[in-house]
């Protein structure tokens, strides 16, 4: 079952199903007939009354049953049993509530996206009276607007010119499906083998180096995932390699306090791949698990972020062969297309195993995620979908695509 049939059956469900056409039209011309419903005064006389004193019978049995009960009952309480209890109060197995917590989570953080996602599809169809060059026109303005991305618009727009009419989609609610459908085949297609799984060493310390510009929640992430894997019980350290930011150490010595996680820093201005070669030396010798590395992310001078990201990643790799285990790009969501474009440019700079898409919760753009997939085919890893600390989530492509298209399926 794809991605899309599991959508409709999650949202669009609960309808009942149409009669085929075959079975309407036998019934029409085979009407029951008359004679099966109709009966003569004379055999109905005598039916009523032999019902009527069955019926009463009836009655006056269950007066004898429920006083009998009465008297057990009032003789002799039954106990209540013990497990007829259990079995009503017992609790909904704690997968099952996690699954459902999760669910709730993405359609919480992905409510602004699925309601401005909705309203322009709704708006376009509100509009159409048939499905013609114009249609398709005003629908690639339409997906780009929604920050699907410039090709995945184009790529739709012809898709569905052969689909709308080979599935005769003439009603609003058809064409909608049919625009959903392709949006989330393609976005199946293109993740295929896609891996949003966050990569671990089998020995030694794992090593995860964040990049990205500043002000897209690159520090807060690394701050929310050192806390969620301090209280999993693993040994967690942060190095501080941003030294040219102002406030970039504070802030992130800061969230070490908040977390209780301790920070390697120098002072402002310091050779970042010093700051780098401490934290990782640090890891080795007191056997930490799990060292995060914060940089700058000053793009408009990309030589000088390019040699400096080479060498902190050679400083890593020197001491840890395999590592980096995740290079991690951080995007603001609600920067839309820009976002495209800095993924775009730091891919030039460094390789970028994943992305970290923060914010997404504030923002009508998560349309955002299909473009990243389909245009620049990296795996999303991390989404931010709240303030709290545990707002940052594992990225789970069938929960995004339910909290993204939901309203357009359900509302049937």
């Amino acid at each position: 079952m794809g991605l899309f049939d599991k959508l409709k059956r999650a949202f669009g469900g609960g309808q009942a199903e149409a009669k085929p056409e075959s079975e309407e039209k036998v019934a029409a011309e085979n009407p029951a007939p008359q004679a099966e419903v109709e009966s003569t005064p004379a055999a109905v006389e005598p039916a009523l009354e032999e019902k009527t004193k069955a019926d009463q019978a009836e009655v006056n049995q269950e007066s004898v049953e429920t006083e009998s009960k009465l008297e057990v009952e009032v003789a002799a309480p039954t106990p209540v049993q013990p497990a007829a209890v259990e079995e009503k109060v017992a609790p909904k197995p704690a997968k099952e509530v996690a699954v459902n917590e999760e669910t709730k989570r993405y359609e919480r953080g992905l409510a602004k996206s699925r309601k401005g996602f909705g309203a322009k599809i709704n708006a376009l169809l509100a509009n159409f009276r048939s499905v013609d060059e114009d249609f398709f026109e005003e629908l690639e303005e339409t997906l780009i607007e929604a920050d699907v991305g410039f090709e995945t618009a184009m790529k739709i727009s012809d898709q569905l010119r052969d689909e709308v009419k080979f599935q005769n989609a003439k009603k609003k609610a058809d064409v909608s499906d049919v625009i959903v459908e392709k949006l989330v085949d393609l976005y199946e297609a293109e993740g295929e083998n896609e891996d949003n799984q966050l990569h671990f060493a089998t020995q030694g310390p794992t090593v995860f180096l964040f990049v990205g510009v500043n002000g897209v929640g690159k520090t807060t992430t690394i701050g929310k995932l050192a806390h969620r894997y301090q209280a999993a019980g693993k040994k967690v350290l942060m190095a501080a390699a941003d030294t040219f930011r102002a406030g970039a150490i504070e802030q992130l010595v800061e969230w070490g306090k908040r977390v209780d996680v301790e920070v390697v820093r120098k002072p402002e201005k310091s050779d970042p791949a010093a700051v780098v070669f401490e934290a990782v030396k640090k890891a080795k010798e007191e056997d930490y698990d799990l060292l995060l590395v914060d940089t700058a992310g000053r793009l408009q001078n990309k030589v000088n972020l390019m040699n400096e990201l080479e060498k902190i990643q050679r400083v890593i790799t020197r001491e840890l062969p395999d590592a980096p285990h995740e290079v991690l790009l951080a995007l603001d969501a609600t920067t839309g297309q820009n976002a495209l474009t800095q993924a775009k440019q730091f891919g030039e700079v460094t390789k970028v195993s994943g992305i970290v898409l923060t914010k997404l919760d504030g923002t009508a753009r998560g349309g955002i995620v299909l473009a990243i997939r389909n245009e620049l085919h990296l795996p999303v890893k991390l989404v931010g979908l709240g303030e709290q600390m545990d707002d940052l989530r594992d990225f789970n492509p069938e929960e995004f695509v339910y909290g993204l298209f939901k309203d357009l399926i359900a509302q049937r």
